[in-house]
């Protein structure tokens, strides 16, 4: 998988953003780093084969990660890259370019895994390849942008799905390798496991067999994030799991954050155990990054709420808003968003037409693809009242809309607001312009209306408006390319008529013409008929 590829949505109306809000999975860009040209030379030199280096048992900071990795992690180019992909049954290849950020801020977390995994000893050999320095191999194996994760399994690419961090790249690659579920069968190995994981799925199955057991490993083969780890031993479960208190097939998710266990209590199949780790995996309420944006776009809870504050006003709420999300749990997710974090929060003012602002609040129910906005203050009483209604799907959708303006033009105006008096219930054939300020096509359009609209100046039965698209939406206003015109008939308001935007103003005239000479003549045959 392309790692900066933009994500398909789960928040649909952010499809409408220019921003990459949300992407395939989280993005690998450090906000502190400052990359440039100059930096190339000693990016290549952090990279490249260097045998005369050890690294030192030490503190292992990130240049020293890459140069212990150095030794593991083949280069390819030219001459090799066939021969390691195809004589090889796995092979994790990395592709990036040298002045890429985000291939900057993934080399030491390649690095990590690879180290790891050679520690474990994982036959998956780790490559990587300078795309740049060869676009033959790159054009081979189908890397078109940076970085670029493939698996190769017999010579044969695997989409990569997993996480950016070493510690996910690891356990990605050990779950596509056939190791799943890692299983402890000592208070030792036990107490090992704890010191490198904090967050997990565990598993206790009496002798690892059953159709219990098989449907925890067939979840973990499926999951592609989270550490599923497997036992036998009452004792060692209680270790990893200290509220445990079954003594046979048992499953729960151990987490870093409040409310730290969570237990199992569905049927013991594949399907309802993904489901447990995916709603629960995230803490009562997740803080926005750039890292974990995809993740929670992605989250499988379909109505989400975004709380905006400053760190510190946050901190204030966060009890109640954790006291709020804990009686929601698995059916609303609650999401903070530093407002001062301009990258994270302006997208979503931009979205909803507003100012940033403290303590907004929005959401989004993904089962219809709408967008919510709590007007009320922020308290526990209003945001447990906003959930309950989103969650019974009786609040209203926020629909942006700019003020009802209060005069009428040759060319009247409309908003959101009024949409439905001034178009869909007007008497009127309407011929309605829609624009958005940015869209360059939409000048020649204007034009031709303009003159459209005084050609038929004194008509009694038509109507001529225009609507801003980007500060106004309406559910029946169904487009999305600008400039649009579309022909509201009298008597069939919801079946507009689609006018091309190249239309000349000849072209506009013809069609008015036939549209309201076909509309008169209808009136008067039903006037002879009564």
């Amino acid at each position: 998988m392309h790692l900066s590829k933009p994500l398909l949505p789960l928040l649909l109306s952010l499809l409408l953003l220019s921003q990459t809000l949300a992407k395939s999975i989280p993005s690998l860009a450090d906000e502190n780093l400052d990359w440039s040209e100059e930096d190339d030379e000693e990016f290549d030199s952090l990279i490249a084969i260097d045998d005369s280096e050890e690294s030192s048992g030490a503190a292992t900071s990130e240049p020293q990660l890459l140069r212990r990795a150095q030794k593991i992690v083949t280069d390819l180019n030219n001459d090799n890259s066939r021969r390691v992909v195809e004589e090889n049954e796995l092979v994790l290849l990395l592709g990036y370019a040298p002045w890429d950020k985000k291939s900057a801020a993934l080399m030491p977390r390649f690095a990590q895994a690879a180290t790891e995994l050679r520690e474990m000893g994982s036959p998956v050999v780790m490559a990587k390849v300078d795309a740049e320095r060869y676009p033959k191999v790159a054009s081979l194996y189908g890397i078109k942008g940076f970085p670029t994760f493939l698996l190769f399994v017999n010579g044969t690419s695997l989409r990569y799905s997993g996480g950016i961090t070493g510690d996910e790249i690891v356990i990605w690659v050990r779950k596509k390798t056939a190791v799943p579920v890692t299983r402890l069968s000592s208070e030792d190995s036990a107490k090992q496991f704890l010191k490198k994981y904090k967050k997990y799925a565990i598993g206790l199955f009496e002798n690892y067999e059953g159709p219990e057991s098989e449907a925890f490993a067939k979840a973990a083969s499926t999951n592609n994030e989270t550490q599923f780890v497997a036992t036998d031993n009452f004792e060692i479960a209680k270790l990893l799991y200290p509220q445990i208190s079954s003594t046979k097939n048992f499953v729960g998710l151990v987490k870093t954050e409040n409310d730290k266990f969570e237990k199992f209590e569905g049927k013991f199949e594949e399907g309802e155990i993904l489901e447990f780790v995916e709603k629960n995996k995230f803490p009562l309420v997740s803080v926005l990054t750039e890292e974990n944006s995809g993740w929670i776009y992605s989250s499988p809870i379909k109505i989400q709420v975004y709380i905006f504050a400053e760190e510190e006003d946050f901190e204030d709420d966060r009890p109640f808003v954790e006291e709020v999300a804990r009686k929601f749990k698995t059916k609303v997710m609650f999401v903070y968003v530093d407002s001062t974090e301009e990258d994270l929060a302006k997208p979503f003012f931009t979205l909803f037409g507003t100012e940033p602002d403290d303590n907004l609040v929005t959401a989004f129910d993904n089962r219809n693809g709408s967008k919510h906005l709590m007007e009320k203050k922020l308290t526990k009483a209003n945001l447990e009242e906003f959930c309950l209604a989103l969650e019974q799907g009786t609040h209203p959708r926020y629909l942006k809309s700019e003020p009802i303006p209060k005069e009428k033009g040759l060319i009247e105006k409309v908003v959101s607001k009024n949409f439905e008096a001034a178009v869909l219930e007007s008497p009127d054939n309407v011929f309605l312009e829609v624009y958005a300020p940015n869209c360059v096509e939409c000048d020649s359009t204007t034009k031709v209306v303009e003159k459209a609209a005084k050609h038929f100046e004194g008509n009694s039965n038509l109507k001529f408006a225009r609507i801003d698209a980007s500060s106004n939406e309406h559910p029946k206003l169904e487009t999305s390319n600008y400039p649009a015109l579309l022909f509201y008939p009298v008597g069939d308001k919801s079946n507009p008529i689609k006018v091309s935007k190249k239309s000349s103003f000849q072209d506009v005239i013809n069609f008015i013409n036939e549209k309201i000479g076909q509309g008169e003549e209808t009136g008067a045959e039903k006037k002879d008929e009564l």
